[in-house]
């Protein structure tokens, strides 16, 4: 007793993996990767929204964020072009690796944001 809906539903999905030409011979391997495509998703989705909430409130937001972009970029197109555009926004130096003064700083900011976030909680 399966609804049809349901049941079309997983059946595009698993037709969807075997046209992606990854690792899927068998309908058990779609239907595994099919699972962890889902569970990418919702975590990844999770980290960003919580990086977004962290913007606004004490936390290294824009890093919780660029990490929850990099998990959902695997399966969203749109995260992948939002994490190339973040990492174009990141300063460089001329032979385009990130300097030494620009990474102190990201980790000083980050572990200050972390500090202070255990510390309102405490």
């Amino acid at each position: 007793m399966t609804d049809p809906s349901l049941e079309s539903f997983r059946e595009a999905a698993i037709q969807a993996e075997y046209e992606t030409g990854r690792r899927e011979a068998t309908e058990q391997a779609a239907k595994a990767h099919v699972a962890i495509r889902v569970v990418r998703i919702t975590v990844g989705s999770i980290v960003t929204l919580a990086g977004l909430i962290m913007m606004l409130l004490p936390g290294p937001g824009l890093p919780i964020v660029a990490f929850g972009l990099a998990v959902l970029s695997r399966d969203v197109a749109w995260a992948d072009r939002l994490l190339g555009f973040m990492r174009n926004r990141i300063p460089r130096g001329i032979d385009g690796a990130m300097g030494r003064s620009a990474k102190i700083t990201m980790i000083v900011s980050i572990t200050a944001g972390l500090v202070f976030s255990l510390w309102l909680l405490a």
